[in-house]
């Protein structure tokens, strides 16, 4: 069992970049100091209301901050960057931790991003899996000659590879049925989202498991799945401090057309109350406690991404969070379950 911080470099435009980075810093040594296992940062381009950080420097810059936690990339836009440079920087960042990162992607779904590299949306999917695949090839092979609809390599041999072998754990982000699917017939980890409600989830947890058995894979030894988490001394008071800063979060979701990756008619223009239902840890330690022990019941999960602040959410609040998780949470399910990872 494993429990990470999913750090927020993602911040209002209006704040001071400089100091919402060293709170990062800050953030990441108390997770470390806790006994966290993982520190998480996503990955956006062209966002605003928000500014953002971008994922692989920043967790570069942590490597030297974070122990022997994970680093968690969560996740890249495989669709759409050049899988040569994504190989040679996330072997790079794996030897500059001497092994420690987590190599989680996804599509994306933000007509932004994808009109701002110059790739069509329909080419999301197939480009995806094609970089993947010569990322693969990148780690564990000399001489890779590749000529593909996207992509063309002759001879090309990465100029560093991963002190992970054959290469770093792969985790695949998916909303949509047919992406869970996806991921199970390539046999990598599921990362579950956590914009679904549970039910939602757990029926694509059977589906991916029906899939993988049905493609002839084992199961992945990690189960991890990303879930938005305050906590407080009292329900009442998580939502109060939770609501102004994830209430506007998934208002921005909204605009930018998250939900409408979700299987069925979910939407995020919803009352806050009715939109925590099922998706969100809000409440108090036990209540977490609780609501974790669900996901391992239902979902099987081991491995929990646990996003403790929002943009525009302050310091000192993210910092208690933690606190009061590494105090009343992270003992329990590391006594229960341990760090090692179960199959």
């Amino acid at each position: 069992m494993k429990l990470g911080v999913f750090l927020m470099p993602q911040q209002p435009r209006s704040d001071d970049p400089v100091r919402r980075f060293r709170e990062c810093l800050e953030q990441a040594r108390l997770a470390r100091d806790a006994g966290f296992d993982a520190v998480a940062a996503g990955h956006h381009y062209v966002s605003p209301p928000y500014q953002a950080l971008q994922n692989l420097p920043l967790l570069a810059r942590l490597a030297g901050e974070t122990g022997a936690m994970d680093l968690v990339l969560s996740i890249v836009l495989l669709a759409l960057l050049n899988p040569v440079q994504v190989a040679e920087d996330v072997a790079t960042l794996d030897i500059m931790s001497e092994g420690r990162v987590v190599f989680g992607i996804g599509l994306g779904y933000r007509e932004a991003e994808y009109e701002a590299f110059g790739v069509a949306r329909r080419d999301g999917v197939p480009r995806m899996l094609e970089a993947l695949e010569l990322v693969r090839r990148l780690w564990t092979e000399d001489g890779v000659t590749h000529e593909g609809r996207f992509f063309r390599l002759h001879g090309a041999t990465c100029t560093i590879r991963p002190v992970q072998k054959p290469f770093p754990p792969v985790w695949i982000a998916a909303n949509a049925d047919a992406a869970v699917a996806r991921a199970a017939r390539l046999g990598y980890a599921w990362y579950a989202n956590p914009h679904a409600p549970l039910a939602t989830i757990e029926r694509q947890w059977r589906l991916y498991k029906e899939t993988l058995a049905g493609s002839g894979h084992a199961r992945p030894p990690w189960r991890p799945i990303a879930l938005e988490c305050h906590v407080a001394p009292t329900r009442e008071e998580a939502f109060d401090i939770a609501r102004p800063f994830l209430a506007p979060k998934y208002a921005a979701y909204a605009d930018w057309g998250q939900d409408k990756v979700l299987p069925g008619d979910e939407s995020f223009r919803i009352g806050f109350e009715k939109l925590a239902r099922d998706r969100f840890l809000l409440g108090t330690a036990e209540d977490v406690i609780e609501q974790l022990e669900a996901r391992v019941a239902r979902l099987e999960s081991n491995y929990f991404i646990l996003r403790v602040s929002w943009p525009g959410m302050e310091h000192a609040k993210v910092l208690r969070v933690i606190e009061r998780l590494a105090a009343g949470v992270l003992p329990h399910f590391h006594r229960k379950y341990g760090r090692s990872c179960s199959s």
